[in-house]
């Protein structure tokens, strides 16, 4: 291959992350917009809080239940193809949603849209596994995680800002606007090259028979669910700890995106220092139990408080790039629908741990809800540390002369 093919190549690899990173930048921030919309929500649709906060849980619960069945698919077809379908479906329910007469189509809109993403985010990583090298891996699984993080972070912010100057349609529209700048940068950086990877040969769901997959799948499911639900909590142990109003809380809880931003982009350096993704995950797991632990069990002055929550927030960060990557290594050519069924398990841990952390912490016992997360967060560890065990090989003794 020449120089110049192989430059041709590296920046089309490049072109490729900037849009994968794009557009799941788009999905965490509409998936999470809302949460600052509710109230002009329920003015434009004449309806209460409960019944808008259908717009939330419609989304999640086709997005889990749908996930391993589009994986399925995903290893079954162009995942190109597929993921710029994804990103038409998306862009047509984000304007659908926001000129929708009633509440109940707006429901059902965002039922499709949750299925739209349970292509989008699964089969952005499952591409970055089928065309970058695999030195980058953990790298670029970091870069375009990145796109998630920022979309978490700024889409309540921008869709608070957006609603206030141009009504609560402008979030949707832009999200859809979104979406069609992806499809068409999408389209023109997909990979010649990515025709030829095999998508045939699948094995479908007989990987449930592969502990190498299922023990990673379901430690990465319960330590980085547990983790987000523990975040998920976070600001009322904050409230009740320092009393801070909801600004206040809001403002603290930034510092656990940018430990977020922090992780992803170290995920790569981590797994050098270390020496495998496995290696990492033990440390990336030993450090986010450390953090929820001091963060609600331990008297900290409010510095050393939002200090653990950024060291939580980057444990996570470097922890999703380094799993999804041993994930996709290992299942092949069934990595579309693993990966999906990562994305599922993980919504799985957090509507479980949610509510019985919740209803802890509603009497004021932090100490009860240490211990819901320390169950989730301990098995999911200790399944991280039996896995590096099993599947690095040992180091070579090497004999010394008399």
């Amino acid at each position: 291959m020449s120089s110049s093919e192989t430059i041709a190549i590296a920046n089309n690899d490049r072109m490729l992350l900037f849009v994968l990173s794009m557009s799941v930048f788009f999905v965490g921030a509409s998936e999470f917009m809302l949460s600052a919309m509710l109230n002009p929500l329920s003015v434009a649709f004449n309806a209460d809080t409960v019944s808008i906060a259908w717009l939330v849980s419609s989304y999640a619960f086709a997005y889990a239940i749908a996930a391993p069945f589009l994986g399925y698919l995903s290893d079954r077809i162009d995942r190109g193809r597929l993921l710029l379908i994804a990103l038409l479906s998306f862009a047509i329910d984000g304007v659908g949603i926001a000129f929708s007469p009633t509440l109940g189509i707006a429901v059902a809109l965002r039922i499709f849209g949750g299925l739209a993403s349970a292509v989008i985010i699964p089969t952005a990583f499952a591409l970055i596994s089928d065309v970058i090298p695999r030195a980058r891996h953990a790298s670029a699984m970091g870069a375009v995680m990145l796109g998630m993080t920022l979309g978490i972070a700024l889409g309540p912010g921008i869709a608070g800002l957006l609603t206030a100057w141009a009504g609560w349609r402008a979030p949707f529209v832009l999200m859809s606007a979104g979406c069609i700048v992806s499809f068409l940068i999408a389209n023109a950086a997909m990979p010649k090259r990515l025709t030829a990877v095999e998508t045939r040969g699948a094995h479908g769901f007989r990987w449930l028979r592969n502990a190498s997959v299922t023990r990673p799948l379901l430690a990465k499911g319960l330590w980085n669910g547990t983790g987000v639900s523990a975040f998920l909590l976070s600001g009322e142990v904050l409230r009740q700890r320092y009393q801070l109003d909801v600004v206040h809380v809001g403002m603290s809880m930034t510092v656990f995106g940018i430990g977020l931003g922090i992780g992803n982009l170290s995920a790569e350096n981590l797994r050098r220092l270390t020496g495998s993704e496995e290696r990492s995950l033990v440390v990336v797991t030993s450090l986010l139990i450390a953090s929820v632990a001091a963060f609600n069990l331990l008297s900290l002055p409010l510095f050393g408080t939002l200090a653990c929550l950024a060291m939580w927030g980057a444990a996570l960060g470097a922890g999703a790039p380094s799993a999804t990557t041993v994930l996709a290594e290992r299942s092949g050519r069934d990595k579309g629908v693993v990966l999906a069924t990562a994305e599922t398990l993980n919504n799985v841990v957090i509507l479980s741990i949610v509510p019985v952390a919740s209803m802890a912490l509603a009497t004021g016992a932090i100490a009860t809800a240490a211990a819901v997360f320390a169950v989730g967060l301990g098995i999911g560890a200790a399944l991280t540390l039996y896995d590096a065990l099993v599947a690095l090989p040992p180091e070579p003794v090497v004999a010394r002369g008399r």
